[in-house]
């Protein structure tokens, strides 16, 4: 039995086991089995075409996208980078920390909250900075 028969014929637990394995992580909450075997399907198609699991864009694009949306966030922003934005003649400027972001002192938990801080509006913290992709 090769691989794409088997992911047809497996249960939800051997499906979230296999995702599991692939991706590092468990697959989203309440996700049907139906969506399970369809990403774990063209996993293996992907690879048959002789790329390396997460080296072709469509994959990149794939592991994103299966990221929670604040790792999406800061996924290019390692621990240390300073971000500087200026506000209204201030020039303002965020540490990036292992698990948030420091501005004036105060730690805040997303780059939206430290934009919101700086402007008193919503913004996308990522777009505000402009460190989006």
């Amino acid at each position: 039995m090769n691989t794409l028969d088997q992911i047809v014929s497996a249960d939800r637990t051997a499906l979230v086991q296999r995702w599991q394995s692939l991706f590092d992580r468990e697959p989203p909450a309440h996700v049907q089995v139906a969506l399970l075997r369809r990403v774990l399907a063209w996993h293996v198609q992907d690879e048959a075409l002789g790329r390396e699991a997460g080296a072709s864009k469509s994959a990149n694009h794939l592991n994103l996208a299966l990221r929670p949306a604040g790792a999406r966030r800061t996924a290019l922003l390692t621990a240390g980078t300073r971000l500087l934005r200026e506000w209204r003649g201030q020039t303002h400027e965020v540490l990036v920390l292992p698990k948030g972001f420091e501005h004036q002192g105060k730690t805040y938990t997303s780059l939206s909250a430290v934009a919101r801080a700086i402007t008193g509006t919503p913004w996308s913290g990522p777009a505000f900075f402009g460190v989006r992709h």
